[in-house]
């Protein structure tokens, strides 16, 4: 069963997403061929995502390494970025467990009304995989991280339920959540950090979403522009000739414009599905909606997110030297910043400005948090055969540097099970009190 699984996973979410959509939208009653045209659709989607995402990664990756190299930065523990960490969740027996107990508490809470999220991307129950294997880690517990990897599909849901207004409303994606354990965590930052820049004069007033942006500065303000002139700046902080200075703008510039059309091909293949789901919801459950949890790269290819993300490399280069205290080294991470702050934009309704300065408190946090897991993120690694090559000290931003890893990993430490049982509960209090007691907005 175990090698079944992994063999699933291993066909990679390009290939995973397009047959979990025909069986979804088979279940939903739609006609063989609309569901296959759909899946298909949401496949070849994926894939253009996957290559623009590549782009991305492969232009700015280097351009970030050769800030580190250029600035002769030096910390003890280098970032290796997140295949570390999925190689640590899934290359263990209690890691491949994760995509049937994630599935089974998904269905268990669907049928009892306790969430609105059927989550579909399978690929990414890796992250609830991570912290079940960093609690067996730091316990010796395998039952307690079989445990921990349900309480986080559990949280993960409620995370879904609650940011899937803002989502719909600011990406304008129906009836899609982003129930992603990387990047739903900077989004109960922004909340409150939204309500503090609301009440600080002049600033509660400057406008900097990308149309705002646009309209006050112009051509220079327009998208590809824009990506044309991070790419520049990133390229000299980077220390690159005129060559790569000029190659790297393009590619930026490239990455800015075209990941939103990768966006609206795969939300093509989406839009009948939802649709379906919705019309069956609301036949069998009037008072019910359904919501479609998908993977946080469809929000990642928002103009705002890629901007602010973009200013946010050589800010966390700069955060991760003047810190007193850390030793984290972002390196391998730093082209996946987008996906750890690109579900604080929908609540700054796109405000680059904002977005820019609750990001640099939430890696801020996120370094100590890597820095204070390097240890046992180290010992996880070796475990797992994953090459540090001449590195004696490892992490990574993308789940070493989120704050549930956190609330997980200390809980599990001081109180064990105890721990684990306040999560699960402390959740499922969170689900009741979303899908029972307060809908839209009103007691029931």
């Amino acid at each position: 069963m175990l090698e079944v699984l992994q063999w699933f996973v291993d066909l990679g979410a390009s290939v995973m997403l397009p047959m979990i959509i025909f069986i979804f939208a088979i279940l939903l009653g739609t006609g063989p061929g609309k569901a296959l045209f759909s899946g298909l659709i949401v496949g070849v989607g994926f894939v253009g995502l996957n290559l623009i995402l590549n782009l991305l990664t492969t232009s700015l990756g280097p351009a970030a390494h050769s800030m580190v190299d250029h600035f002769g930065l030096n910390l003890q523990t280098i970032d290796v970025g997140w295949p570390a960490a999925a190689a640590i969740s899934y290359g263990t027996a209690l890691g491949s467990l994760a995509i049937p107990i994630g599935i089974g508490i998904n269905l268990l809470l669907l049928a009892f009304g306790l969430t609105k999220t059927v989550n579909v991307d399978i690929w990414n129950y890796w992250h609830i995989a991570f912290t079940g294997s960093l609690i067996y880690a730091l316990t010796n517990d395998f039952a307690l991280g079989l445990f921990t990897t349900a309480v986080h599909a559990i949280v993960v849901l409620l995370m879904g339920d609650m940011l899937a207004k803002d989502m719909q409303n600011f990406f304008g994606l129906k009836q899609i959540t982003f129930p992603h354990a990387a990047s739903a965590p900077s989004y109960f930052l922004a909340k409150p950090l939204n309500v503090v820049f609301d009440k600080i004069p002049g600033f509660n007033k400057l406008k900097a979403d990308p149309a705002s942006i646009q309209k006050r500065f112009g051509i220079f303000g327009h998208t590809i522009v824009l990506g044309a002139l991070l790419g520049l700046l990133i390229g000299l902080v980077a220390g690159y000739n005129i060559q790569d200075i000029l190659q790297l703008s393009i590619q930026t510039a490239a990455v800015l414009f075209l990941m939103p059309k990768m966006v609206a091909l795969l939300m093509e293949g989406l839009t009948p599905i939802s649709e379906a789901a919705s019309k069956k919801m609301k036949e069998k459950y009037p008072d019910r909606e359904l919501y479609i949890g998908m993977d946080s790269a469809l929000a990642v290819g928002h103009p705002a997110v890629l901007s602010a993300s973009l200013v946010m490399i050589p800010v966390t280069l700069f955060l991760a030297v003047i810190l007193p205290g850390n030793s984290v080294l972002p390196f391998g991470d730093l082209a996946t910043i987008p996906f750890l702050i690109c579900l604080m934009v929908p609540v700054f309704k796109g405000n680059i400005v904002r977005t820019i300065i609750a990001a640099s408190i939430y890696i801020s946090v996120g370094l100590y948090i890597a820095t204070w897991l390097s240890p046992i993120f180290t010992e996880m690694a070796l475990a797992s055969d994953f090459d540090i090559g001449n590195n004696s000290s490892v992490s990574s931003l993308v789940d070493g540097a989120v704050w549930t890893t956190a609330l997980f990993a200390g809980l599990g430490k001081l109180l064990s099970w105890y721990g684990m049982a306040a999560i699960g509960l402390g959740a499922l209090a969170g689900l009741v009190y979303v899908n029972k007691i307060k809908k839209d907005g009103k007691q029931t």
